[in-house]
C-alpha cells in the first residue's frame, strides 16, 4: 500500500487530485469509512483540501480549532492519536459520512495525525471506521509510516507552488503562500478554476480590470484577491461603492477636499485616490457614477493626477484600478448613460464572473461552508442537509447567486430552530425548509442528478444510496483514473457473473446514451447547456458521449 500511495503522490496532476487520490488510497488500504486530510489556516481553522467517504457538502467546511476539541487534542500531538470507544468528545463528522447523512455517528473507531511541513503544522489526517477495533497497535504503527511519506508530499507541493510563483513573478518575488492559505473563493468546478488561474496570471500586471458579473456573485472577493497576488500586495487596497456615493459628496469622496472648500469642511481630508496610493483602488458598482463625476474619474486616470476640492494644486498617484459592475456598460454606453471613453479605459482587461448556476456542484461545497458557519454561529451541534434538500440546491437558478445561497441557509437553520429542533442533535435540512421556487425537475432528470456522490467518486457498493445515481458522472469528481471498471477477464468470477456484469454495463450505457440524446435535443445541441442539465463538467460529457459513441454535432441554427 505504502508503493501505491507513493505512485498517487509521484504523478504530475494538480494538487487536489493528487491528495484526493492519496485520501481514496488510505481509506482502501485500512478499510475504514472515511478519510479527510484537513489543511490548517492561520493555526486556527482547519480546511477540508482532500476527502474519501464523506459527504460532498464537507469540502465547504471550516473547522475551528477551538471549537472541535478531537481535532485540538490531534493537532497537540505529534503521534497518532487514538480515541477510545467511550470518548464523551463530540466528533466533526456527525452526519457527513456518505453513508450515514444527516445522522450521528455511533460508537466507532476514530484516530489521525498531525502533518507537518519544514517543521511546522500543515494540517491533520483522520481515519473513521464505523466497525470497532479496527485501529489496532498495527494499524497506528501503519499511520505513521504513512504520515511521512504524505508529509514528504506535501513538502513537495509546497516547492511546486513556488516554483509556479517564482516563474509567473519574475522578478517581483513575494512570500510563497502555503496550501490552505488564500481560500476566500471556494470552488472545484471548471469554471471557477480556469477563473482563477486567470486572474493569477493578470494580478502582478498593472492592467486597469473590470470584473462583470450577476448581483451576488462575489466581485469583491475576486478583486481582493487580484490585490494580494499583484507587487501591489504590500500597499492597501481601497473599496468604493460607487452606489452608495452621494451625487454632492462624490467628488470629495474619491479626490479629497482642502478646508474650507465647502460648508463644513473644517479640515483638508485627502480622498480614496490618496489613500490608495502605491496600491489598489476598488471601484464596485462603476456603473453608478454620474456622468459629472465620470469625467473627472476619466482625466485622474489618463494622467495619474488629482486636484482636491477647493484648490489648483495637483497630486500625482499611483494606483492599479480594479473595476466591478453587474450592468452591461458596453450597453450603457451606447444608450448615453456611460462614458465611452471612460469604458474603454476600465475595461483593457475584463473578466467575466460565472454565476453560481454555472458551477455545478459547487453550490454544495458553498452550502457546506455557510452550514458550519451557523452551525457555529447557532451554537448546534451538527446542521446537514438532506439529498432532497441538496437536489433543490442544484436545481435552482440562484438568481442571487452566492449571496443568495448564503440568506437561503441561513434561513433555513433558523426556522428548524423555531419549529422546536434541539440544539444537541445533529439537524437535518430537508427541501421544504429552503423556500426555493424551482422548477420541478422532469422525471428524465432524476437519473443523472448523482447528489451523493463523494468527493473520490469512488463509494463501495454497499454504501450507496439508492437516491438519486448518478449514472453519467462515470469520472471521479476530481479527475480521472481513481476508479477503474470491474475486469470482467478476471479468473476469480465466473461466467455467469462476467455475463451479468456485462449486461448491466450494457444497460446503464443504454441509459446514459438515451440520457445525453435527450438532453442535447432539448437544448438545440447545445453542449454547455445539455452539460449543465445532466450536472456534468463539460468536457466530461464530451468524453462520455465518444466513449458511447455518441457523434458530436453543432447548434441547429
Amino acid at each position: 500500500m505504502e508503493n501505491q500511495l507513493l505512485t498517487d503522490l509521484a504523478e504530475d496532476l494538480p494538487d487536489g487530485v493528487r491528495l484526493q487520490r492519496a485520501a481514496q488510497t488510505i481509506r482502501n488500504a485500512f478499510s475504514c469509512d472515511a478519510v479527510g486530510l484537513l489543511a490548517l489556516d492561520g493555526g486556527d481553522t482547519l480546511r477540508l483540501v482532500a476527502a474519501a467517504g464523506l459527504a460532498h457538502e464537507a469540502l465547504g467546511r471550516r473547522f475551528l480549532v477551538a471549537q472541535h476539541p478531537r481535532f485540538a487534542t490531534i493537532l497537540s500531538r505529534r503521534d497518532p492519536t487514538w480515541f477510545d470507544l467511550d470518548s464523551v468528545l463530540p466528533d466533526p463528522y456527525d452526519g457527513l459520512l456518505d453513508d450515514r447523512k444527516g445522522s450521528p455517528l455511533p460508537v466507532h473507531d476514530c484516530m489521525g495525525m498531525t502533518l507537518y511541513e519544514e517543521e511546522r503544522p500543515w494540517g491533520i489526517m483522520t481515519l473513521d471506521a464505523l466497525t470497532t477495533g479496527a485501529f489496532d497497535e498495527t494499524a497506528r504503527a501503519r499511520l505513521r509510516r504513512l504520515g511521512l511519506i504524505l508529509q514528504a508530499a506535501v513538502r513537495l507541493t509546497g516547492l511546486e507552488r513556488e516554483n509556479r510563483r517564482l516563474r509567473q513573478l519574475g522578478s517581483s518575488q513575494h512570500g510563497i503562500e502555503r496550501i490552505g492559505e488564500d481560500t476566500e473563493i471556494l470552488g472545484h468546478s471548471e469554471a471557477i478554476q480556469s477563473l482563477l488561474r486567470e486572474l493569477d496570471l493578470v494580478a502582478d500586471s498593472d492592467l486597469p480590470i473590470l470584473l462583470l458579473g450577476e448581483t451576488g456573485v462575489g466581485k469583491e472577493l475576486f478583486a481582493r484577491r487580484l490585490h494580494r497576488r499583484s507587487r501591489r500586495s504590500q500597499k492597501p487596497m481601497i473599496h468604493v461603492n460607487c452606489a452608495a456615493l452621494p451625487e454632492s459628496l462624490a467628488e470629495s469622496e474619491l479626490f479629497g477636499h482642502v478646508k474650507g472648500a465647502f460648508s463644513g469642511a473644517t479640515s483638508d481630508r485627502p480622498g480614496r485616490f490618496e489613500a490608495a496610493q502605491g496600491g489598489t483602488l476598488f471601484l464596485d458598482e462603476v456603473g453608478e457614477l454620474p456622468l459629472g463625476l465620470q469625467a473627472k474619474l476619466l482625466r485622474a486616470l489618463q494622467n495619474g493626477e488629482i486636484q482636491r476640492l477647493g484648490t489648483d494644486d495637483v497630486i500625482k498617484t499611483d494606483v492599479r484600478i480594479i473595476a466591478a459592475t453587474n450592468r452591461d456598460l458596453k450597453a450603457n454606453t451606447l444608450a448615453g448613460n456611460f462614458r465611452a471613453d471612460l469604458y474603454h479605459r476600465l475595461s483593457v482587461y475584463p473578466v467575466p464572473i460565472p454565476p453560481l448556476r454555472e458551477r455545478e456542484r459547487d453550490t454544495l461545497i458553498l452550502a457546506g461552508h455557510f452550514l458550519e458557519f451557523n452551525r457555529a454561529r447557532l451554537g448546534l451541534r451538527g446542521v446537514r442537509l438532506s439529498y432532497g434538500a441538496e437536489r433543490a440546491l442544484l436545481h435552482y437558478p440562484w438568481p442571487g447567486n452566492v449571496r443568495e445561497l448564503e440568506h437561503v441557509i441561513s434561513r433555513a437553520a433558523l426556522k428548524m430552530l423555531s419549529r422546536g429542533a434541539s440544539r444537541d442533535q445533529v439537524m437535518t435540512i430537508g427541501p421544504e425548509l429552503l423556500d426555493l421556487d424551482a422548477p420541478e425537475v422532469p422525471a428524465a432528470e432524476d437519473h443523472y442528478e448523482g447528489l451523493h456522490r463523494t468527493q473520490a467518486g469512488a463509494s463501495r457498493p454497499s454504501e450507496a444510496s439508492s437516491e438519486g445515481e448518478d449514472l453519467y458522472d462515470t469520472e471521479p469528481f476530481y479527475g480521472p483514473g481513481m476508479q477503474t471498471a470491474p475486469d470482467l477477464a478476471s479468473p476469480s468470477g465466473t461466467r455467469q457473473e462476467a455475463q451479468a456484469i456485462r449486461a448491466l454495463r450494457e444497460s446503464v450505457e443504454s441509459c446514459q446514451r438515451t440520457a445525453i440524446q435527450h438532453a442535447l435535443a432539448a437544448t438545440n445541441y447545445n453542449w454547455a447547456q445539455a452539460a449543465r442539465a445532466l450536472q456534468l463538467d463539460p468536457s466530461n460529457l464530451h468524453k462520455l458521449a465518444h466513449r458511447l459513441g455518441l457523434k458530436a454535432r453543432r447548434a441547429r441554427a
